[in-house]
């Protein structure tokens, strides 16, 4: 009796094929310097990136010596959409994910219905972290997806900031699947006998990501072969670290360089020029946004700069909430009254 019944769960418990088994490497490395017994919740639309992270999160994390849950966003934006966060929420349960928590939320306009979206699930997630105390929140984005981020960051022409894509760990949000291929997540689901469901909205070509996944990067790989979304993927990894190092490097310089002056914080013009164009923009952007929380165009941030690099007795330069000018050699952000 006893083999009998080790012979049919052997032939209940599916394969592990490649796709199961890199999603559960890519979570076991996601689970680095986390504390033991500490809640993880992976956030699940109840697609196929996100219901394969769901099941690898749930064989690996009691194995890790951690728990995990699952928290579902409803953002009521499609109809039926109720019914597909409680779906999501069942295959949650059954995986034995626990807690499992569904929040319906409010999109706003801001920034169009994608970013609103996005905006009101980040910050949905993060209360219900807070509310359960969880150590981190696992985001299904995928190799695929952090190409297609760093194509749209190029179009944009947004710098190294939007080029360096999506970090692996930033604070309480993880990122495990950043070197697995959206194909492989869809494998590892049919091959664990999941059913995902398919986003409609990821098919309509007036998203310029979809725009950027149906046609822009399979026509760029047909043109210049295999490979582009790994190469992409590098790319964003290489300027990732570099951005990282010259952030750290200017907060450093800022500390020596700043000075406090009444209704605000100056720089000495000279200590800019003598710096080269990527710390001296830098120092400048930091500065607004440390003193007062407002972040510069590139555009805003040139005009400040020809400030100590192109002084010719110019007045000074208006910013949101700042006035910024020249004074004895110090190039002043002063809060606008």
């Amino acid at each position: 009796m006893q083999d009998a019944s080790s012979e049919a769960d052997r032939e209940r418990r599916p394969r592990l094929t490649p796709p199961i088994a890199d999603t559960r490497r890519a979570v076991r490395d996601g689970f680095i310097g986390l504390p033991p017994d500490a809640l993880v919740l992976v956030a699940l639309s109840g697609g196929a990136d996100s219901l394969a992270l769901a099941a690898a999160t749930a064989f690996e994390a009691p194995r890790a010596g951690l728990r995990a849950g699952a928290v579902v966003i409803d953002h009521g934006l499609q109809h039926g959409s109720a019914d597909v966060a409680e779906r999501a929420a069942a295959a949650a349960r059954d995986l034995g994910l626990a807690p499992v928590i569904v929040r319906s939320v409010e999109v706003g306009a801001d920034g169009g219905p994608e970013a609103a979206a996005r905006d009101a699930r980040y910050t949905a997630l993060q209360a219900i972290a807070a509310e359960l105390d969880a150590a981190a929140v696992f985001v299904g984005h995928t190799l695929d997806d952090q190409a297609e981020t760093v194509l749209l960051g190029l179009a944009r022409g947004s710098g190294p900031s939007s080029l360096r894509g999506m970090a692996p760990v930033n604070g309480l949000w993880r990122r495990p699947l950043l070197g697995i291929h959206r194909a492989e997540t869809a494998a590892a689901c049919h091959h664990l006998g999941l059913q995902f469901w398919t986003d409609p909205q990821n098919a309509d070509p007036t998203f310029a990501r979809v725009r950027v996944r149906e046609s822009v990067l399979p026509l760029i790989e047909l043109e210049l072969g295999p490979g582009i979304a790994e190469a992409l993927a590098r790319t964003a990894e290489q300027l990732r670290e570099d951005d990282d190092a010259l952030d750290h490097m200017v907060e450093e310089v800022a500390e020596d360089l700043a000075e406090h002056v009444d209704g605000g914080i100056a720089l000495p013009a000279a200590a800019l020029v003598a710096n080269p164009p990527a710390i001296r923009h830098r120092l400048i952007r930091l500065a607004a946004h440390a003193e007062f929380g407002v972040s510069l165009t590139r555009t805003q941030t040139l005009e400040v700069a020809r400030l100590a690099t192109h002084w010719r007795g110019q007045g000074e330069v208006h910013l949101p909430g700042i006035r910024v000018d020249r004074v004895d050699g110090l190039i002043r952000f002063i809060a606008a009254i």
